[in-house]
């Protein structure tokens, strides 16, 4: 995300508590409490350093187009709107392509489809369950529909 998108942009100072991130500084929705409004001072604190140093810092590892394309797929599976917005713009803003993010889409519903297959794996083996027993490789693919 951008620094005006992100979840926290600003800090205060004072003399008992430094940098103590400020609240979304978007606009209230209809009586909506402010974000981060149930973390406390110190945590939310915390949580700004830590969000910062993988977004903002110098000695990143990953380039922030590539960082973004990773925060949109997290954000899909984790189910964040707000997350989802602010990375796709910050995304679009530093050249993804419409197949980039397609891709990264994909990607996101492929890994929770996967684990909706992983969960139901393993209540099967814990209720000793075999409704459609298969042979083979997991993914079958008939000879006809061969490229």
């Amino acid at each position: 995300m951008d620094n005006t998108s992100s979840p926290i942009v600003e800090t205060q100072e004072t003399d008992s508590q430094s940098e103590i991130p400020q609240l979304n500084p978007e606009a209230k929705v209809q009586g909506k409490p402010d974000s981060y409004s149930m973390m406390e001072p110190k945590m939310r604190r915390i949580y700004g350093e830590f969000y910062r140093e993988i977004y903002f810092t110098e000695n990143k590892v990953l380039d922030t187009k590539t960082q973004e394309l990773i925060s949109i797929a997290a954000s899909l599976v984790a189910k964040c709107q707000g997350c989802l917005e602010g990375h796709m713009k910050k995304a679009l803003s530093v050249g993804a392509t419409p197949e980039e993010i397609s891709e990264t889409i994909s990607i996101a519903a492929a890994i929770n489809a996967a684990a909706i297959i992983d969960m139901t794996d393993v209540t099967a083996a814990n209720l000793h369950l075999n409704h459609f027993p298969s042979q083979g490789p997991r993914f079958m693919v008939k000879q006809n529909e061969k490229s």
